[in-house]
């Protein structure tokens, strides 16, 4: 079995900052490329920032300068560091990671979800 665990949403003010992680456990033989994805109410699930085992990234246009994407290989760790929040970053924030398990195969995986609230 493979789990994706976040961690680190919350309530902040406009303007403030979060640090979301995202840890993988289970029979993992390596992790591919890793993404956060958010949901608003009402709108589809999008891509926020991606970042590959090599460490290259990409972000959505609405983050880019205030959102910053990292990982950490030897504890199969994904981070989101947001800054300057706005309220339109209010959404659940789903972590995803594409993982080639001892077992065989490679299968996408997703978190359970944290909610990030901005608002005064």
């Amino acid at each position: 079995q493979v789990q994706l665990v976040e961690s680190g949403g919350g309530l902040v003010q406009p303007g403030g900052s979060l640090r979301l992680s995202c840890a993988a456990s289970g029979s993992i033989f390596s992790i591919n490329a890793m993404g956060w994805y958010r949901q608003a109410p009402g709108k589809e699930r999008e891509l926020v920032a991606a970042i590959t085992s090599g460490g290259s990234t990409n972000y959505a246009d609405s983050v880019k300068g205030r959102f910053t994407i990292s990982r950490d290989n030897a504890k199969n760790t994904m981070y989101l560091q947001m800054n300057s929040l706005k309220p339109e970053d209010t959404a659940v924030y789903y972590c995803n990671a594409r993982i080639r398990r001892w077992s065989g195969g490679t299968y996408d995986y997703w978190g359970q979800g944290t909610q990030v609230t901005v608002s005064s």
